[in-house]
């Protein structure tokens, strides 16, 4: 673990998020150098910690309660549970927040309210705080008090009318990623709000819904629709505006093909004993193929199904025609160049039978300030004791007294 100081450091950040929104996004901070401070319910802690199979398993080969899902989105973190529904813990909340530069919460809109710890609870008192929250759908409108989840919000953000095959169903995508994305927004908003509060002396509230950041990253696909007035296609691998740009068939598998031009369409038809094709008006021009492609695509896949999947891939990469392999994750995390860039790590764990787990890598490259590794996933509570002694000043029999009334 990498001791190095990063951007971040002398942040400190009290994340009251749990799940993956939030997580993601402080777990990034984290990377960076940030002091993470992880608010969890004593006894349960983040609902993710309980979201498996799989687990890490011990010495004996036994499931622990750490999940692969929680190790996802929670190294650099201090695990420290306190039950701020309790006044006392929501006091002791309140005192941590005064040592904090950034505090981030995730839960029901106008929920943390009731505990005097909202924003303008805290603002008058801590005017120089960062406070972000993520919700389902903002703040603000009217669904803001409904209960956001990520399966929802790819399905009411639109990304899943334009995923999947042209007659099958609608389809998510298979990671969380309206969560993720809106975890990177907030990451992103947050350093805003630390830069402006630097030259300004002033914090701010930051309101993000996980509904905005979807619709926000719809990208190309939402100016399909704003330009021309028409929903994007379903197209399954294919891609609406350019062609040839899909998974094509190989005589032992699949490989995907993405042409980007002109010229790299003619190389590919030379290579694939098709150079006719490349001169055929209906496909000469991109514009040509993509009106065209009911009837391009099966004359291509007769060419490609002929030879195996290493035959496309390295002729093609010879002649500058970009095309790629379809890995699974075994192939991905085997991958030389994925070894080389670092995105498999390990940290020592205690629970891990081997002494250690496996992370993915964070993909900052920072020459003066890199990511570092400094703590892996915590377990529930772990930190309980250093954090509220080191930042609060509470002695041990003060630590007793609030484990016998059950607020940390």
């Amino acid at each position: 673990m990498s001791e190095a100081a990063g951007p971040l450091t002398g942040l400190r950040v009290l994340d009251l998020s749990r799940i993956l929104a939030g997580p993601t996004c402080t777990q990034l901070l984290g990377d960076l150098g940030a002091e993470i401070i992880k608010v969890e319910r004593p006894g349960a802690g983040d609902d993710t910690r309980k979201w498996g199979p799989p687990y890490v398993r011990d010495a004996e080969g036994r499931e622990t309660t750490e999940s692969a899902y929680y190790l996802c989105c929670n190294r650099n973190k201090r695990s420290v549970t306190i039950d701020f529904t309790q006044p006392e813990g929501a006091a002791l909340v309140r005192r941590l927040a005064a040592t904090s530069d950034v505090l981030i919460e995730n839960l029901k809109v106008g929920g943390l309210a009731k505990y005097g710890l909202a924003y303008t609870d805290l603002a008058p008192e801590l005017p120089r705080l960062v406070y972000c929250s993520i919700s389902g759908f903002g703040q603000t409108g009217p669904y803001r008090n409904r209960p956001g989840y990520d399966f929802l919000i790819q399905g009411m953000g639109g990304i899943m009318s334009m995923t999947g095959e042209p007659d099958g169903e609608p389809m998510k995508v298979a990671v969380g990623i309206a969560d993720v994305m809106c975890g990177m927004y907030a990451s992103s908003a947050i350093l805003a709000a630390l830069r402006h509060r630097d030259a300004s002396g002033e914090g701010q509230y930051i309101d993000i819904g996980l509904l905005d950041s979807q619709v926000a990253w719809l990208i190309n696909g939402g100016l399909y629709y704003l330009t021309s007035g028409e929903p994007p296609p379903r197209l399954g691998n294919a891609h609406p505006n350019i062609v040839p740009y899909q998974v094509v068939p190989a005589s032992d598998g699949y490989f995907i093909l993405a042409v980007g031009n002109d010229q790299q369409f003619r190389r590919f038809c030379e290579f694939a004993g098709g150079a006719d094709l490349a001169d055929d008006p209906r496909f000469a021009r991109n514009a040509d193929r993509v009106r065209n492609r009911d009837a391009l695509l099966p004359l291509l896949e007769n060419l490609t199904r002929v030879h195996p999947i290493s035959h496309w891939l390295d002729g093609l990469e010879q002649r500058n025609v970009p095309c790629g392999p379809v890995n699974d994750l075994r192939q991905v995390f085997d991958d030389p160049q994925i070894r080389h860039r670092e995105m498999r790590i390990t940290m020592p764990h205690p629970l891990a039978g081997s002494g250690e787990v496996a992370l993915t890598g964070n993909p900052l490259k920072l020459s003066a300030t890199p990511v570092t590794y400094r703590r892996a996933p915590p377990v529930l509570g772990q930190d309980t004791d250093a954090v509220l002694e080191e930042l609060l000043d509470l002695k041990g029999d003060e630590r007793a007294q609030l484990r016998q009334q059950q607020v940390i």
